[in-house]
């Protein structure tokens, strides 16, 4: 009896945490623009496949779905070899060797459909990669025989990085015209990594100009300023948010030192299935909230601008990290979708994430890839 109860009680406690994680999210908003204010027709459509009943919680997975490709092929390679980490969790070895098989009928059968969608200049690239893909699949193979389910994982790991690869050669171009009306803000035409060293260790961000062109654009400009370089950060709290971007002194984002006025920067998001982003608008407040995004809030180290409650167009420097809590993520779905713009995600380091708190610094940040990609405004 005295351990049923104790049962009962561990179950009860779950809920309730649950319970009130759920309403702490529902409230983010009034939350994040309080600590924001420091208070204590033929182009590619992005796939982000987030079916009902199984939320990509990967943001590496995520970004490859953002891209503005239309191959189905690869797409498919993709989703059997991100489907077995699944299949291993539960020790479904006949799935893991069928996705292998699916994997490996598709590279042999499709070689020609796959270059299709890669530029001529970029070919041999291509065929250097699909040659390495096929080498990986006898290696997958033969380590899924003798059910090493971590060489397996390592091994997909690796496939999954050169897939991305892929992919990024069939973008041909910037899928639309970034609107004239922020023609005074930097934005970024495809994709950049960040590096940010932390006092708790370094972190790897991804940050998507394809979905968030201007968001993505600001924040790799503030990069290459040094803007972040020494800051703290200013929120924290456990399986919620680490937010930061607060410079010192009164101002509470970035003053251009150009024109000696506070950077604002809209609100952006892309929805699946449309040409471009929406400006100044949540989903909620045009009516499809019910639509999803092409970055969701679905994946631990999701990056957001954060903004003033009231303001939608009123972010500037200030961002953060979404904790994911997969309780409060049902079926693919977040609170968050919509209503704030996720530009990019944390693809290594989340651990040190798991470490970082309020009052925690960042020592440094920079560009490591992709500072081509900025497109700086007219002065």
């Amino acid at each position: 009896m005295l351990n049923l109860r104790k049962s009962v009680i561990k179950t009860c406690q779950r809920f309730l945490k649950t319970g009130i994680l759920a309403l702490l999210l529902f409230t983010l908003s009034v939350g994040l623009s309080g600590a924001w204010w420091n208070f204590d027709g033929d182009q590619p459509t992005r796939e982000s496949r987030l079916p009902q009943g199984d939320p990509i919680t990967d943001g590496k997975a995520l970004l490859r779905y953002a891209l503005p490709i239309e191959n189905e092929p690869v797409r498919k390679i993709q989703r059997s070899l991100e489907d077995i980490a699944a299949r291993l969790r539960g020790k479904r070895w006949t799935s893991v060797r069928s996705d292998i098989a699916s994997a490996s009928r598709l590279l042999s059968s499709s070689k020609s459909k796959l270059l299709a969608s890669v530029p001529e200049a970029q070919k041999a690239e291509a065929e250097t990669i699909i040659n390495q893909l096929d080498q990986d699949i006898s290696e997958i193979r033969e380590v899924a025989e003798v059910k090493d389910g971590e060489q397996v994982l390592e091994k997909r790991a690796e496939m999954l990085k050169l897939v991305g690869q892929l992919e990024q050669l069939m973008v041909k171009e910037f899928p639309f015209e970034v609107t004239s009306d922020y023609g005074n803000l930097p934005y970024l035409k495809g994709r950049a990594t960040i590096e940010m060293e932390t006092e708790k260790g370094p972190l790897t961000m991804v940050v998507d100009g394809y979905s968030a062109p201007i968001t993505a654009g600001n924040f790799v400009d503030l990069v290459q300023r040094g803007f972040y370089d020494g800051l703290d950060f200013i929120r924290s709290e456990e399986s919620y948010v680490l937010q930061a971007g607060d410079p010192p002194g009164p101002d509470v984002g970035f003053i251009d030192p150009k024109t000696e006025e506070y950077r604002n920067i809209p609100l952006e998001i892309l929805v699946k299935g449309d040409k471009e982003p929406i400006y100044s608008f949540t989903l909620e407040e045009i009516g499809r909230f019910r639509e999803q995004p092409v970055l969701p809030f679905s994946a631990y180290g999701t990056v957001a601008m954060a903004r003033p409650e009231a303001e939608n167009d009123g972010g500037s420097s200030q961002f953060f990290f979404f904790l994911f809590q997969p309780e409060l993520t049902p079926a693919g779905l977040n609170l968050l979708d919509g209503r704030y713009t996720v530009f990019g995600y944390v693809v290594d380091g989340k651990n040190v994430l798991e470490k970082l708190g309020q009052g925690d610094k960042i020592i440094s940040a920079k560009v490591v890839a992709g500072l081509e990609n900025l497109v700086e405004p007219e002065a």
